[in-house]
């Protein structure tokens, strides 16, 4: 139990006063970028499907779902927010646990955050808690079983942290909380929904659900597991709780898309840019990648999840667009012909080179070949905003957060939004925000050219 005291120790003790100024500041920017994903993705159709079913299966007035602005239980709201935080593939992500942090915690804070009423430190410390604690539980996972473990499966662990912290559990029901919620937690081969994509995705939207409703059963008497810090085989990973902060190492996405076609994008868009070739040139395509990368999908996509589970798509998209978003991988676009007809000429090819890289470093290559037999190579690149090539500026996340989230709550919202985000410490609760992220036009397409350009 000497791993476990130490981190039910972490969570209880943690205050933002006591937390280190870059990770307070780093909080604001992780929670701009996922909530800048979460918006956009309830104007999905998975966001709209889980939306639906969560209102006839869970009732209660706790918790928003957010853009609509109707209230739920506290785990349907997760639910539905968690669906939505993933539904883009645009959101935070930590190597060496191949997923997605940021979208496994926030749905959490958000729900209980509301119910609880707490403060935006309170808040703000809850999430860095949540990342804290789901990352080493991912590394725990992935360290002690052979299978590839979707998000959810240990980003549950991570909500439960969250979850416990708003609520102020005791230290005992807080242990039952992470035990409930490991124990319960969606265990997904992540590879099978890359084979065969489904709205399931990295199991982010069950994972928040089991998060929100594993700390209300312990905070009700519920006895759960001993949690998987107890089976940790490296000891640092537990004692470095409180002095060395994970979340300081994640990378951001600027495009909507899996993390590893995105060299291939940048490969490819670099091209273009320094040669200026005109793409009606290009005869050929070849992406020179790790095995993972390679496995992805190149046929042309029937659905949102099919766009983002490929790496072909991405590539001719960006090459047509010179940008990889809701537009690209939503319908009509998704189905376009000329991305289509520029698929058709990638190649993908994978190499040692970069599979001994992987996963630390995402890599790929590109060569393009024109009709005049021109050959012109990108050179090795590693995924963009990524602490092995350049982390994103707060300028650059927020000119991210303005493009997802002005289409859907209008640009004098998402202006508002945004700034109230990076001074949230400032707030007494999150009732200005929630209304923030309300849509102010009903959603009927008919009155989309109401928006605020």
């Amino acid at each position: 139990m000497e791993n476990n005291d130490r981190l039910i120790n972490f969570i209880v003790k943690a205050d933002w006063s006591q937390l280190p100024e870059k990770v307070r500041h780093q909080s604001k920017r992780c929670f701009l970028d996922t909530l800048g994903a979460l918006i956009a993705g309830h104007r999905t159709p998975v966001g709209d499907l889980m939306r639906c079913f969560a209102a006839a299966q869970f009732g209660g007035n706790d918790a928003s779902i957010l853009v609509r602005g109707t209230k739920l239980s506290a785990s349907g709201a997760a639910l539905v927010n968690g669906f939505a935080n993933n539904a883009l593939d645009i959101d935070d992500g930590y190597r060496p646990t191949m997923g997605h942090p940021g979208a496994c915690v926030l749905p959490v804070a958000l729900a209980l955050g509301e119910m609880a009423e707490v403060t935006g430190e309170k808040f703000l410390t809850a999430l860095v808690v949540g990342y804290e604690v789901g990352i080493r539980a991912g590394l725990i996972r992935h360290s002690t079983y052979e299978t590839y473990h979707s998000s959810g499966s240990w980003g549950a662990i991570g909500g439960a942290a969250v979850a416990g912290k708003l609520l102020g559990l005791s230290p005992e029901k807080l242990l039952n909380a992470l035990g409930a919620a490991e124990y319960h937690a969606p265990i997904a081969p992540m590879m099978k929904c890359i084979e065969v994509p489904g709205m399931g995705k990295d199991s982010i939207g069950w994972g928040c659900m089991v998060a929100v409703m594993s700390a209300l059963m312990a905070r009700d008497g519920f006895t759960g597991i001993n949690p998987i810090f107890d089976d940790s085989p490296k000891i640092e990973w537990i004692n470095s709780l409180g002095h060395s902060y994970e979340m300081m190492n994640l990378y951001f996405k600027p495009y909507s898309c899996c993390r590893w076609a995105q060299p291939g994008v940048d490969g490819a868009l670099k091209i273009m840019a320094e040669n200026t070739l005109d793409i009606d040139t290009i005869k050929r395509i070849r992406v020179f990648t790790f095995k993972e990368s390679a496995a992805l999908s190149c046929d042309y996509p029937k659905n949102t999840e099919e766009a983002q589970y490929n790496i072909a798509f991405p590539i001719a998209a960006a090459l047509l667009d010179k940008q990889v978003g809701p537009r690209q991988v939503l319908a009509p676009r998704l189905f376009d012909k000329d991305i289509q007809k520029i698929m058709d000429k990638i190649t993908i090819v994978a190499q040692e080179r970069f599979q001994e890289k992987f996963p630390k470093k995402a890599e790929s290559e590109v060569e393009i070949t024109t009709a005049t037999k021109q050959l012109f190579s990108s050179g090795v690149m590693s995924a963009r905003w990524d602490l092995s090539t350049t982390l994103p500026t707060d300028q650059e996340l927020e000119d991210k957060f303005l493009w997802l989230v002005s289409p859907v709550l209008g640009k004098s919202n998402a202006i508002a939004l945004k700034k109230m985000v990076m001074h949230f410490d400032r707030e007494k609760n999150l009732d200005k925000l929630i209304g923030l992220c309300t849509d102010p036009i009903e959603e009927d397409p008919r009155k989309e050219g109401q928006r605020e350009k």
